[in-house]
């Protein structure tokens, strides 16, 4: 996810470099929208995980 927001950045830098400055402003925005999915996800990853290997302690214990 973070990989398709770092080439939407690259996109919009090479279109602004050309003048299409609407079209840049779209990959932009698609890249910050990405980067929150990604951040999101990775927090939810990490609290299930963080739920789990308690379950998993409490179960051994």
């Amino acid at each position: 996810m973070l990989k398709l927001a770092l080439i939407s950045l690259v996109i919009a830098a090479v279109l602004a470099l050309l003048g299409f400055g609407g079209a840049a402003g779209t990959f932009v925005g698609i890249a910050k929208i990405l980067f929150f999915i990604a951040i999101a996800v990775f927090v939810l990853f990490l609290v299930l995980g963080l739920l789990a290997g308690k379950g998993i302690k409490d179960a051994i214990d």
